[in-house]
């Protein structure tokens, strides 16, 4: 209960940031929005506690976690940096030639 509660938190508040009218805001906000999303795909494989994800002889399969899961998420981080650092990179381009990271001064821009 308390990791769909602080799911439902973080989503909120990545949306919250994403509907500021800050380009770094939504950076952020999209960077919580995916932590989220992590969260939840982690949760969905199956949290047990003190056992390893591998099967041996020795364990039973209904009491480990699907270790599937767990790449993937670790794949989807190192993704979300990635993509984090490239709208970082982008945002701050932005604020070089428009002078303002705040997206109803975008609107006016004509090129």
């Amino acid at each position: 209960m308390l990791i769909c509660i602080s799911v439902g938190i973080l989503f909120s508040v990545g949306l919250y940031l994403l509907l500021q009218g800050s380009v770094i805001k939504a950076v952020l906000g999209l960077a919580v929005i995916s932590q989220a999303a992590n969260l939840v795909i982690f949760v969905v494989g199956g949290l047990t506690i003190g056992e390893v994800p591998i099967i041996t002889s020795k364990t039973q399969t209904e009491s480990v976690a699907d270790p599937l899961v767990q790449a993937l998420v670790l794949t989807a981080i190192v993704i979300g940096f990635g993509l984090s650092a490239f709208l970082l990179t982008l945002a701050y381009k932005i604020h070089r030639e428009v002078g303002s990271d705040d997206l109803n001064d975008m609107r006016n821009l004509r090129g």
